[in-house]
Protein backbone atom coordinates (compact mmCIF):
# COMPACT_ATOMS: atom_id res chain seq x y z
CA UNK A 1 0.00 0.00 0.00
CA UNK A 2 1.33 3.45 -0.94
CA UNK A 3 1.52 5.94 1.94
CA UNK A 4 1.41 9.73 1.61
CA UNK A 5 5.05 9.88 2.69
CA UNK A 6 6.21 7.42 0.05
CA UNK A 7 4.21 9.19 -2.63
CA UNK A 8 5.72 12.53 -1.70
CA UNK A 9 9.18 10.99 -1.66
CA UNK A 10 8.62 9.47 -5.10
CA UNK A 11 7.44 12.76 -6.59
CA UNK A 12 10.21 14.72 -4.87
CA UNK A 13 12.95 12.45 -6.20
CA UNK A 14 11.42 12.42 -9.66
CA UNK A 15 11.33 16.22 -9.61
CA UNK A 16 14.93 16.50 -8.47
CA UNK A 17 16.31 13.96 -10.89
CA UNK A 18 14.48 15.42 -13.87
CA UNK A 19 16.74 18.49 -13.80
CA UNK A 20 19.93 16.59 -13.09
CA UNK A 21 21.04 16.48 -16.70
CA UNK A 22 21.03 20.27 -17.03
CA UNK A 23 22.12 21.21 -13.52
CA UNK A 24 23.38 18.33 -11.41
CA UNK A 25 24.46 20.49 -8.42
CA UNK A 26 20.99 22.07 -8.44
CA UNK A 27 19.37 18.62 -8.43
CA UNK A 28 21.52 17.57 -5.50
CA UNK A 29 20.64 20.81 -3.75
CA UNK A 30 16.95 20.04 -4.18
CA UNK A 31 17.43 16.61 -2.67
CA UNK A 32 19.37 18.06 0.25
CA UNK A 33 16.59 20.52 1.08
CA UNK A 34 13.87 17.91 0.73
CA UNK A 35 12.65 18.44 4.26
CA UNK A 36 13.44 22.17 4.54
CA UNK A 37 11.87 23.76 7.57
CA UNK A 38 8.61 25.51 6.83
CA UNK A 39 8.56 29.28 7.13
CA UNK A 40 5.95 30.57 9.54
CA UNK A 41 3.89 33.71 9.11
CA UNK A 42 1.49 35.53 11.39
CA UNK A 43 0.41 38.15 8.85
CA UNK A 44 -0.60 38.05 5.18
CA UNK A 45 1.64 38.71 2.15
CA UNK A 46 1.39 37.89 -1.54
CA UNK A 47 3.66 38.05 -4.57
CA UNK A 48 2.09 38.57 -7.99
CA UNK A 49 4.25 37.78 -11.04
CA UNK A 50 3.16 39.51 -14.26
CA UNK A 51 4.93 37.68 -17.08
CA UNK A 52 5.14 39.36 -20.50
CA UNK A 53 5.55 36.50 -22.95
CA UNK A 54 7.58 37.06 -26.10
CA UNK A 55 10.34 39.33 -24.82
CA UNK A 56 9.33 42.89 -24.03
CA UNK A 57 11.05 45.71 -25.92
CA UNK A 58 12.86 47.57 -23.13
CA UNK A 59 13.81 50.70 -25.10
CA UNK A 60 10.21 51.59 -25.99
CA UNK A 61 9.04 50.79 -22.45
CA UNK A 62 11.53 52.82 -20.41
CA UNK A 63 12.75 55.42 -22.88
CA UNK A 64 16.02 57.39 -22.59
CA UNK A 65 15.04 61.03 -22.17
CA UNK A 66 18.13 63.11 -21.41
CA UNK A 67 19.30 64.78 -24.59
CA UNK A 68 22.50 62.75 -25.04
CA UNK A 69 20.94 59.34 -24.62
CA UNK A 70 17.71 60.23 -26.41
CA UNK A 71 19.82 61.17 -29.45
CA UNK A 72 21.56 57.77 -29.36
CA UNK A 73 18.19 56.02 -28.94
CA UNK A 74 16.70 57.90 -31.88
CA UNK A 75 19.72 57.27 -34.11
CA UNK A 76 19.72 53.52 -33.42
CA UNK A 77 16.01 53.10 -34.11
CA UNK A 78 15.02 56.01 -36.39
CA UNK A 79 11.79 54.36 -37.52
CA UNK A 80 10.77 53.12 -34.07
CA UNK A 81 11.64 55.88 -31.59
CA UNK A 82 9.03 57.92 -29.76
CA UNK A 83 9.32 61.63 -30.38
CA UNK A 84 10.81 63.42 -27.41
CA UNK A 85 7.77 65.69 -27.18
CA UNK A 86 5.49 62.64 -26.82
CA UNK A 87 7.41 61.65 -23.68
CA UNK A 88 7.13 64.99 -21.88
CA UNK A 89 4.13 63.87 -19.81
CA UNK A 90 5.77 60.68 -18.51
CA UNK A 91 9.26 61.88 -17.59
CA UNK A 92 10.29 60.30 -14.29
CA UNK A 93 11.77 62.34 -11.47
CA UNK A 94 13.30 59.79 -9.11
CA UNK A 95 14.56 60.26 -5.59
CA UNK A 96 17.89 58.90 -6.84
CA UNK A 97 19.71 59.60 -10.10
CA UNK A 98 20.42 56.43 -12.11
CA UNK A 99 24.09 56.21 -13.05
CA UNK A 100 25.88 54.06 -15.60
CA UNK A 101 29.23 52.30 -15.14
CA UNK A 102 31.03 55.56 -15.94
CA UNK A 103 29.12 57.56 -13.34
CA UNK A 104 27.10 59.37 -16.00
CA UNK A 105 23.53 60.27 -15.01
CA UNK A 106 20.61 59.05 -17.11
CA UNK A 107 17.08 60.35 -17.37
CA UNK A 108 14.13 58.20 -18.41
CA UNK A 109 10.49 58.51 -19.39
CA UNK A 110 7.82 55.84 -19.47
CA UNK A 111 6.24 55.05 -22.82
CA UNK A 112 3.18 57.32 -23.13
CA UNK A 113 0.92 54.25 -23.00
CA UNK A 114 2.20 53.55 -19.48
CA UNK A 115 1.11 56.98 -18.33
CA UNK A 116 -1.06 55.61 -15.53
CA UNK A 117 2.05 54.23 -13.86
CA UNK A 118 3.76 57.63 -13.68
CA UNK A 119 1.72 58.84 -10.66
CA UNK A 120 2.44 55.54 -8.89
CA UNK A 121 6.15 56.11 -9.43
CA UNK A 122 5.89 59.71 -8.21
CA UNK A 123 4.01 58.61 -5.07
CA UNK A 124 6.68 56.06 -4.18
CA UNK A 125 4.67 52.92 -4.94
CA UNK A 126 6.53 51.92 -8.12
CA UNK A 127 10.23 51.12 -8.48
CA UNK A 128 12.18 50.24 -11.61
CA UNK A 129 14.96 47.69 -11.90
CA UNK A 130 17.49 48.44 -14.65
CA UNK A 131 19.15 45.85 -16.88
CA UNK A 132 18.10 42.64 -15.14
CA UNK A 133 18.30 39.25 -16.80
CA UNK A 134 19.39 35.64 -16.59
CA UNK A 135 22.94 35.21 -15.26
CA UNK A 136 24.78 32.36 -13.59
CA UNK A 137 27.37 34.69 -12.10
CA UNK A 138 28.54 38.28 -12.60
CA UNK A 139 29.74 38.47 -16.19
CA UNK A 140 31.75 41.08 -18.07
CA UNK A 141 31.58 41.62 -21.79
CA UNK A 142 35.09 40.24 -22.22
CA UNK A 143 34.15 37.12 -20.27
CA UNK A 144 31.06 36.73 -22.44
CA UNK A 145 33.01 37.20 -25.66
CA UNK A 146 35.70 34.73 -24.61
CA UNK A 147 33.18 32.29 -23.11
CA UNK A 148 35.33 32.46 -19.99
CA UNK A 149 32.46 31.97 -17.52
CA UNK A 150 29.34 29.78 -17.49
CA UNK A 151 26.45 31.41 -19.35
CA UNK A 152 22.71 30.80 -19.12
CA UNK A 153 21.75 27.87 -21.35
CA UNK A 154 20.31 28.58 -24.80
CA UNK A 155 20.44 32.35 -24.67
CA UNK A 156 17.93 34.22 -26.85
CA UNK A 157 15.61 31.17 -27.11
CA UNK A 158 12.03 32.01 -26.10
CA UNK A 159 11.06 28.75 -24.40
CA UNK A 160 14.38 28.26 -22.65
CA UNK A 161 14.76 31.82 -21.40
CA UNK A 162 11.17 31.85 -20.16
CA UNK A 163 12.06 28.74 -18.19
CA UNK A 164 15.40 30.08 -16.93
CA UNK A 165 13.64 33.27 -15.75
CA UNK A 166 11.00 31.25 -13.95
CA UNK A 167 13.02 28.29 -12.68
CA UNK A 168 16.81 28.82 -13.16
CA UNK A 169 16.85 25.91 -15.64
CA UNK A 170 16.10 25.59 -19.37
CA UNK A 171 12.89 24.19 -20.87
CA UNK A 172 11.90 20.96 -19.15
CA UNK A 173 12.54 22.20 -15.61
CA UNK A 174 10.38 20.57 -12.94
CA UNK A 175 10.07 23.46 -10.48
CA UNK A 176 10.17 27.25 -10.43
CA UNK A 177 11.29 29.69 -7.78
CA UNK A 178 7.74 30.83 -7.07
CA UNK A 179 6.68 27.25 -6.40
CA UNK A 180 9.77 26.58 -4.33
CA UNK A 181 8.89 29.59 -2.19
CA UNK A 182 5.40 28.15 -1.89
CA UNK A 183 6.88 24.89 -0.59
CA UNK A 184 8.09 26.72 2.50
CA UNK A 185 4.75 28.31 3.28
CA UNK A 186 2.07 25.79 2.34
CA UNK A 187 2.13 23.99 5.69
CA UNK A 188 1.44 27.31 7.41
CA UNK A 189 -1.58 28.01 5.21
CA UNK A 190 -4.90 26.70 6.42
CA UNK A 191 -5.51 25.23 2.98
CA UNK A 192 -2.27 24.44 1.13
CA UNK A 193 -4.13 24.26 -2.19
CA UNK A 194 -4.32 28.04 -2.46
CA UNK A 195 -0.62 28.73 -1.86
CA UNK A 196 0.38 28.92 -5.54
CA UNK A 197 -2.35 30.19 -7.86
CA UNK A 198 -2.13 30.53 -11.64
CA UNK A 199 -4.77 32.61 -13.45
CA UNK A 200 -3.25 32.32 -16.93
CA UNK A 201 -2.70 28.60 -17.55
CA UNK A 202 0.35 26.57 -16.63
CA UNK A 203 3.82 27.90 -15.80
CA UNK A 204 6.88 26.23 -14.31
CA UNK A 205 7.30 29.32 -12.11
CA UNK A 206 4.60 28.05 -9.71
CA UNK A 207 5.63 24.39 -9.62
CA UNK A 208 7.22 23.38 -6.35
CA UNK A 209 8.57 20.15 -4.92
CA UNK A 210 5.39 19.67 -2.92
CA UNK A 211 3.37 22.79 -3.75
CA UNK A 212 1.13 22.28 -6.78
CA UNK A 213 -0.09 25.29 -8.73
CA UNK A 214 -3.85 25.71 -8.52
CA UNK A 215 -5.24 26.96 -11.81
CA UNK A 216 -8.30 29.17 -12.00
CA UNK A 217 -9.95 31.11 -14.79
CA UNK A 218 -10.78 34.79 -14.68
CA UNK A 219 -14.23 33.74 -13.47
CA UNK A 220 -12.98 31.50 -10.70
CA UNK A 221 -12.50 27.76 -10.38
CA UNK A 222 -13.74 25.43 -13.11
CA UNK A 223 -16.19 22.80 -11.86
CA UNK A 224 -16.69 19.32 -13.28
CA UNK A 225 -20.05 19.80 -14.96
CA UNK A 226 -21.25 16.26 -14.31
CA UNK A 227 -20.80 16.87 -10.58
CA UNK A 228 -22.13 20.43 -10.56
CA UNK A 229 -25.41 19.31 -12.14
CA UNK A 230 -26.97 15.82 -12.04
CA UNK A 231 -25.40 13.54 -14.62
CA UNK A 232 -28.08 12.31 -17.02
CA UNK A 233 -30.52 13.96 -14.65
CA UNK A 234 -29.52 11.63 -11.83
CA UNK A 235 -27.80 12.65 -8.60
CA UNK A 236 -26.90 8.99 -8.07
CA UNK A 237 -24.97 8.96 -11.35
CA UNK A 238 -23.07 12.09 -10.27
CA UNK A 239 -22.15 10.50 -6.96
CA UNK A 240 -21.03 7.30 -8.70
CA UNK A 241 -18.78 9.37 -10.96
CA UNK A 242 -17.40 11.25 -7.95
CA UNK A 243 -16.46 7.96 -6.31
CA UNK A 244 -14.79 6.59 -9.43
CA UNK A 245 -12.62 9.66 -10.01
CA UNK A 246 -11.61 10.30 -6.38
CA UNK A 247 -11.29 6.95 -4.61
CA UNK A 248 -7.78 5.75 -3.67
CA UNK A 249 -6.15 3.21 -5.99
CA UNK A 250 -3.39 0.70 -5.41
CA UNK A 251 -1.52 1.76 -8.55
CA UNK A 252 0.70 4.76 -7.75
CA UNK A 253 -0.08 6.97 -10.75
CA UNK A 254 -3.80 6.15 -10.72
CA UNK A 255 -3.97 6.99 -7.05
CA UNK A 256 -2.10 10.28 -7.59
CA UNK A 257 -4.43 11.22 -10.47
CA UNK A 258 -7.50 10.60 -8.31
CA UNK A 259 -5.95 12.49 -5.41
CA UNK A 260 -5.42 15.56 -7.61
CA UNK A 261 -8.97 15.26 -8.95
CA UNK A 262 -10.35 15.05 -5.43
CA UNK A 263 -8.28 18.06 -4.47
CA UNK A 264 -9.70 20.04 -7.40
CA UNK A 265 -13.29 19.14 -6.50
CA UNK A 266 -12.80 20.12 -2.87
CA UNK A 267 -10.99 23.36 -3.81
CA UNK A 268 -13.76 24.32 -6.21
CA UNK A 269 -16.29 24.08 -3.39
CA UNK A 270 -14.16 26.08 -0.96
CA UNK A 271 -13.23 28.83 -3.43
CA UNK A 272 -16.71 29.18 -4.94
CA UNK A 273 -18.23 29.54 -1.48
CA UNK A 274 -15.58 32.05 -0.35
CA UNK A 275 -15.92 34.23 -3.44
CA UNK A 276 -19.71 34.22 -3.17
CA UNK A 277 -19.55 35.71 0.31
CA UNK A 278 -16.45 37.86 -0.19
CA UNK A 279 -16.38 41.65 -0.16
CA UNK A 280 -17.50 43.53 -3.22
CA UNK A 281 -14.98 45.81 -4.92
CA UNK A 282 -15.86 49.18 -6.39
CA UNK A 283 -12.48 49.66 -8.08
CA UNK A 284 -13.06 49.65 -11.85
CA UNK A 285 -10.99 47.30 -13.99
CA UNK A 286 -10.69 48.15 -17.70
CA UNK A 287 -13.04 46.11 -19.89
CA UNK A 288 -11.64 43.99 -22.70
CA UNK A 289 -8.21 43.82 -21.03
CA UNK A 290 -7.05 40.21 -20.60
CA UNK A 291 -4.40 41.08 -18.06
CA UNK A 292 -6.82 43.20 -16.05
CA UNK A 293 -9.31 40.31 -15.99
CA UNK A 294 -6.63 38.04 -14.51
CA UNK A 295 -5.55 40.61 -11.94
CA UNK A 296 -9.15 41.22 -10.92
CA UNK A 297 -9.42 37.51 -10.13
CA UNK A 298 -6.22 37.75 -8.08
CA UNK A 299 -7.68 40.70 -6.17
CA UNK A 300 -10.88 38.73 -5.49
CA UNK A 301 -8.87 35.78 -4.16
CA UNK A 302 -6.76 38.05 -1.97
CA UNK A 303 -9.96 39.57 -0.58
CA UNK A 304 -11.04 36.14 0.71
CA UNK A 305 -7.59 34.98 1.86
CA UNK A 306 -8.76 34.67 5.49
CA UNK A 307 -11.60 32.37 4.43
CA UNK A 308 -9.10 30.29 2.44
CA UNK A 309 -6.75 30.10 5.41
CA UNK A 310 -3.97 31.75 3.40
CA UNK A 311 -1.07 33.55 5.07
CA UNK A 312 1.33 33.52 2.10
CA UNK A 313 0.36 33.29 -1.56
CA UNK A 314 2.21 33.43 -4.87
CA UNK A 315 0.19 34.32 -7.99
CA UNK A 316 1.00 34.19 -11.70
CA UNK A 317 -0.68 36.16 -14.50
CA UNK A 318 0.56 36.81 -18.00
CA UNK A 319 0.09 38.61 -21.29
CA UNK A 320 1.46 37.43 -24.63
CA UNK A 321 2.28 39.12 -27.92
CA UNK A 322 5.59 40.78 -27.04
CA UNK A 323 7.65 39.02 -29.75
CA UNK A 324 7.80 42.19 -31.83
CA UNK A 325 10.22 41.38 -34.66
CA UNK A 326 7.85 43.44 -36.75
CA UNK A 327 4.90 45.72 -36.16
CA UNK A 328 6.51 47.22 -33.05
CA UNK A 329 4.83 50.59 -33.54
CA UNK A 330 1.41 49.06 -34.15
CA UNK A 331 1.45 46.19 -31.61
CA UNK A 332 3.61 47.27 -28.70
CA UNK A 333 1.76 50.45 -27.67
CA UNK A 334 -1.49 48.52 -27.25
CA UNK A 335 0.24 45.87 -25.14
CA UNK A 336 1.81 48.52 -22.91
CA UNK A 337 -1.54 50.23 -22.52
CA UNK A 338 -3.01 46.94 -21.32
CA UNK A 339 -0.16 46.50 -18.84
CA UNK A 340 -0.31 50.05 -17.48
CA UNK A 341 -4.08 50.15 -17.12
CA UNK A 342 -4.23 46.69 -15.53
CA UNK A 343 -1.46 47.38 -13.01
CA UNK A 344 -3.00 50.67 -11.96
CA UNK A 345 -6.43 49.08 -11.44
CA UNK A 346 -4.94 46.20 -9.48
CA UNK A 347 -2.95 48.48 -7.19
CA UNK A 348 -6.06 50.59 -6.57
CA UNK A 349 -7.97 47.42 -5.70
CA UNK A 350 -5.35 46.46 -3.10
CA UNK A 351 -5.72 49.94 -1.60
CA UNK A 352 -9.49 49.50 -1.44
CA UNK A 353 -9.04 46.10 0.23
CA UNK A 354 -6.57 47.54 2.73
CA UNK A 355 -3.73 45.22 1.64
CA UNK A 356 -1.59 47.49 -0.55
CA UNK A 357 1.42 47.04 1.73
CA UNK A 358 0.85 43.28 1.82
CA UNK A 359 0.85 42.67 -1.95
CA UNK A 360 3.85 43.15 -4.24
CA UNK A 361 3.48 42.91 -8.01
CA UNK A 362 6.47 42.58 -10.30
CA UNK A 363 7.00 42.16 -14.03
CA UNK A 364 9.15 39.62 -15.88
CA UNK A 365 9.68 38.56 -19.49
CA UNK A 366 11.68 36.13 -21.64
CA UNK A 367 14.35 38.76 -22.30
CA UNK A 368 14.72 42.30 -23.52
CA UNK A 369 15.13 43.14 -27.18
CA UNK A 370 17.77 44.85 -29.29
CA UNK A 371 18.18 48.61 -29.14
CA UNK A 372 19.01 48.66 -32.85
CA UNK A 373 15.85 48.31 -34.88
CA UNK A 374 15.27 46.18 -37.95
CA UNK A 375 13.10 48.86 -39.59
CA UNK A 376 9.78 47.48 -38.33
CA UNK A 377 10.71 45.86 -35.02
CA UNK A 378 13.48 44.64 -32.76
CA UNK A 379 15.10 41.27 -32.26
CA UNK A 380 15.82 38.95 -29.33
CA UNK A 381 17.96 40.45 -26.62
CA UNK A 382 18.98 39.68 -23.04
CA UNK A 383 18.78 42.24 -20.22
CA UNK A 384 15.68 44.38 -19.73
CA UNK A 385 13.90 46.83 -17.40
CA UNK A 386 11.20 45.72 -14.97
CA UNK A 387 8.69 47.20 -12.54
CA UNK A 388 7.96 46.50 -8.86
CA UNK A 389 4.66 47.82 -7.54
CA UNK A 390 3.09 47.87 -4.08
CA UNK A 391 2.83 49.64 -0.76
CA UNK A 392 5.95 47.87 0.55
CA UNK A 393 8.06 48.88 -2.49
CA UNK A 394 10.55 51.69 -1.95
CA UNK A 395 9.43 53.42 -5.09
CA UNK A 396 10.20 56.63 -6.92
CA UNK A 397 13.62 55.09 -7.46
CA UNK A 398 15.75 53.16 -9.92
CA UNK A 399 17.70 50.09 -8.89
CA UNK A 400 20.64 48.48 -10.62
CA UNK A 401 23.02 50.13 -13.07
CA UNK A 402 21.92 52.19 -16.05
CA UNK A 403 23.31 50.71 -19.28
CA UNK A 404 25.59 52.72 -21.52
CA UNK A 405 23.61 53.12 -24.73
CA UNK A 406 25.50 52.08 -27.85
CA UNK A 407 25.52 49.45 -30.55
CA UNK A 408 28.21 47.01 -29.39
CA UNK A 409 29.05 49.28 -26.46
CA UNK A 410 30.49 48.26 -23.08
CA UNK A 411 27.12 47.03 -21.75
CA UNK A 412 25.84 45.11 -24.73
CA UNK A 413 26.85 42.15 -26.84
CA UNK A 414 25.79 43.61 -30.18
CA UNK A 415 22.87 45.65 -31.57
CA UNK A 416 22.15 47.11 -28.13
CA UNK A 417 21.46 43.62 -26.76
CA UNK A 418 22.09 44.32 -23.06
CA UNK A 419 24.45 42.18 -21.01
CA UNK A 420 22.60 42.07 -17.64
CA UNK A 421 24.24 43.72 -14.67
CA UNK A 422 21.64 42.36 -12.22
CA UNK A 423 20.52 38.75 -12.11
CA UNK A 424 17.06 37.24 -11.86
CA UNK A 425 18.28 35.44 -8.71
CA UNK A 426 18.98 38.80 -7.02
CA UNK A 427 15.56 40.07 -8.11
CA UNK A 428 13.89 36.94 -6.73
CA UNK A 429 15.89 36.98 -3.49
CA UNK A 430 14.82 40.54 -2.71
CA UNK A 431 11.18 39.59 -3.19
CA UNK A 432 11.60 36.35 -1.26
CA UNK A 433 13.23 38.09 1.70
CA UNK A 434 10.25 40.44 1.93
CA UNK A 435 7.93 37.42 1.82
CA UNK A 436 9.70 36.11 4.92
CA UNK A 437 12.20 33.58 3.58
CA UNK A 438 15.50 33.32 5.44
CA UNK A 439 18.84 33.99 3.77
CA UNK A 440 19.86 30.34 4.14
CA UNK A 441 16.65 29.12 2.48
CA UNK A 442 17.01 31.67 -0.32
CA UNK A 443 20.45 30.23 -1.09
CA UNK A 444 18.82 26.81 -1.37
CA UNK A 445 15.89 28.01 -3.49
CA UNK A 446 17.93 30.10 -5.93
CA UNK A 447 20.85 28.03 -7.24
CA UNK A 448 22.94 30.93 -8.57
CA UNK A 449 22.39 33.39 -5.74
CA UNK A 450 25.58 32.38 -3.91
CA UNK A 451 27.60 33.74 -6.84
CA UNK A 452 26.42 37.32 -6.19
CA UNK A 453 27.66 39.44 -3.29
CA UNK A 454 24.59 41.69 -3.26
CA UNK A 455 21.56 39.54 -2.53
CA UNK A 456 19.13 42.23 -1.42
CA UNK A 457 18.65 44.96 -4.03
CA UNK A 458 16.96 47.22 -1.49
CA UNK A 459 13.66 47.94 -3.23
CA UNK A 460 11.47 46.38 -0.49
CA UNK A 461 10.78 47.79 2.95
Amino acid sequence: MTTNASRRAFLRRASALSVAGAATPWALNLAAMAEASAASAGDYKALVCVFLYGGNDYANTLVPYDSTNYTIYQQLRPTLAYSRSALAGTVLNPANVPLDRNGVAHEYALAPELGKLAPLFASGKLGILLNVGTLLQPTTKQQYTNRAVPLPPKLFSHNDQQSVWQSSSPEGAASGWGGRMGDLFESGNGNATFTCVNVSGNAVYLSGKSAVQYQVSTGGSTPINALATPLFGSSACSEALRTIITQPRTQLLESEYNRVTGRAIAANGVLTSALATGPSMSTPFPAGNRLADQLKMVARMISVAPALGAKRQVFFVSLGGFDTHDGLLTVHPGLLSSVGNALEAFYNATVELGVASKVTTFTASDFGRTLSGNNDGSDHGWGSMHFMLGGAVTGKAFYGTAPVLANNGPDDVGQGRLLPTTSVDQYAATLGKWLGISDSDLLMLLPNLANFSQRDLGFMT
